[in-house]
């Protein structure tokens, strides 16, 4: 009887955590894998809410803890002690597949682990565009991965256009869809009461430092932090993530800590954080979440400055500078009004995409030797 094959799922942040989530437990669900969870990263952060609780909650097995840096390493660091970290529990248990996601360093980490170790690596959600070091980390792991899990025809075009191989590509959506399509979402008086958030109408921030950017990051949060107090409006804010210059970010937060308009959190559960989106009246910021998820439900948003450059272009993402003037008649023009959900990111269905890929057998025949595939 063949083993089961070994799949490690490497997550470091809240974010790809609940994008994984669903694909780990389909396989989790089945005797023909094993599930093994690799957690590090911001998960392992008590200043982010030490966010491994929310992994270990979900019952998955198998899961390994490991510390990959602390609040005052730089992201090559960071790079660095991931890449041993996982080294060392890869040689231990031996896989079959690493799974890693999106553009952070713990994928770049994992995806170069596979590569240097004759693993078969699966990207998730490669060949997306934003035009800061994300895109370039992101481009980084579709090289060094083997096979990839894209949102749409788009992000595949753009992994033919690197020298993929068609056949080693599937358009799966993206697994967070899943999540906001199913009934496992907290009704929003539940979440409300378990962030006590008091408001009936509110906006969603979250801001992220653009790594290329430091110079100006200072002035870009304080024109944003001013706008916000201006307009009177209440907000729930979550922490940005910890790439370099998040402790300018932090500092700017000293405004509005304890203000009567703002609530402030390191880190919500996923599920949590989809239905207060679902409810708002808008998002601002530069998250990722602004031009994906919060489009998906019909929510505006006002997206800030270059972080999500080139990204998908929607009538609900309004694009804004950090032009105080600028910034503050958006948030009051913001139109409260829900707009068509968009369904370009998928339909609810990757979990199952990604699981008869994962069970078809021509997949772990593939060759681990890759190859450039030039354009016709």
């Amino acid at each position: 009887m063949e083993h089961p094959k070994k799949i490690v799922f490497v997550t470091g942040t809240r974010a790809d955590f609940g994008k994984l989530k669903s694909l780990m437990q389909i396989i989790q669900s089945d005797s023909n894998f094993e599930l093994h969870v690799f957690v590090t990263g911001m998960h392992m952060l008590a200043k982010y809410g030490y966010t491994c609780e929310e992994v270990e909650k979900a019952n998955f097995p198998n899961i390994h803890k490991f510390i990959n840096q602390n609040v005052s390493d730089s992201m090559d660091h960071v790079l660095a002690k991931s890449i041993l970290g996982l080294s060392d529990y890869v040689r231990e248990i031996n896989p079959d597949m690493i799974i890693v996601h999106g553009d952070r360093v713990e994928a770049l980490a994992g995806a170069t682990v596979g590569a240097l170790n004759n693993v078969l690596t699966g990207h998730i959600e490669g060949g997306e565009v934003s035009g800061t070091i994300d895109e370039l980390i992101r481009h980084a792991v579709t090289k060094l991965s083997h096979t990839h899990f894209v949102a749409n025809s788009e992000a595949q075009k753009r992994l033919l256009q690197l020298g993929e191989r068609s056949e080693a590509t599937h358009i799966i959506g993206s697994p967070d869809i899943d999540v906001m399509n199913s009934n496992s979402l907290p009704s929003l008086t539940e979440v409300k009461e378990r962030y006590e958030i008091n408001y009936d109408n509110y906006g969603v921030v979250i801001f992220h430092p653009v790594t290329t950017e430091l110079e100006d990051l200072k002035n870009h949060i304080q024109v944003l932090i001013d706008a916000l107090l201006q307009s009177n409006k209440n907000y729930v804010v979550i922490y940005p993530n910890n790439d370099n210059g998040s402790e300018i970010i932090f500092n700017a937060f000293d405004r509005i800590i304890d203000h009567k308009n703002f609530r402030v959190f390191p880190s919500m559960r996923f599920e949590h954080f989809l239905q207060l989106l679902k409810s708002a009246d808008f998002m601002i910021g530069n998250s990722s979440a602004g031009v994906r998820e919060a489009p998906h439900f019909g929510v505006p948003t006002i997206n800030l400055g270059t972080r999500q450059n080139n990204r998908v272009s929607l009538p609900s993402i309004l694009n804004s500078d950090f032009d105080l003037s600028e910034l503050s008649q958006a948030i009051q023009n913001v139109d409260k009004k829900k707009y068509a959900q968009t369904t370009i990111f998928g339909d609810g269905n990757s979990a199952e995409k990604f699981y008869e890929i994962l069970s078809d057998k021509a997949l772990w025949k593939m060759p681990k030797q890759k190859f450039f595939v030039d354009l016709d």
